[in-house]
Parts: structure tokens; sequence; C-alpha cells
């Protein structure tokens, strides 16, 4: 069963997704897991951000919210 894209607004009920994205990078990744949990993992030593938005299955955006944080690095 799909659950983003044009065919997933066809679900019933409707599923959404989070986009997580690292320090301003390109690019992202999408969960759909639903676990309420993200682990990031060998990031360097200093300061992180990272933006958590929550979207429906087309992409729309409901909320976002953006975590700073500094990682103590090995």
């Amino acid at each position: 069963m799909p659950v983003a894209g044009p065919a997933a607004r066809n679900l019933s009920p409707r599923v959404g997704h989070l986009h997580i994205t690292v320090d301003d990078l390109p690019w992202l990744w999408a969960d759909f897991g639903q676990s309420n949990t993200i682990v990031l993992v060998g990031l360097q030593r200093g300061q992180h951000k990272v933006l958590i938005e929550l979207v429906d299955a087309g992409g729309n955006l409901f909320t976002a919210q953006t975590v700073t944080f500094h990682a103590p690095g090995k």
C-alpha cells in the first residue's frame, strides 16, 4: 500500500510521515516508522541543527520544529 505520493491520498485512514533535515544539508530523509524516535549517530563534535517536519502523504506541511544541540563527539 502506498504511504506517500498521490496514490496514498486514497487510503483511509491517511498516513503522515516526518521529513528530517540535518544541518541544512540539501537532502532529507522521510521516516514512516511511527516510533516517535529519531536516532542520529556519527555526528562530529559541535553544534548541530535538526529540522523535523510533519507532512501528509502528499508532502504538504502540517507543522515544523527545529532542534539545536551540541554533540560531545568521541
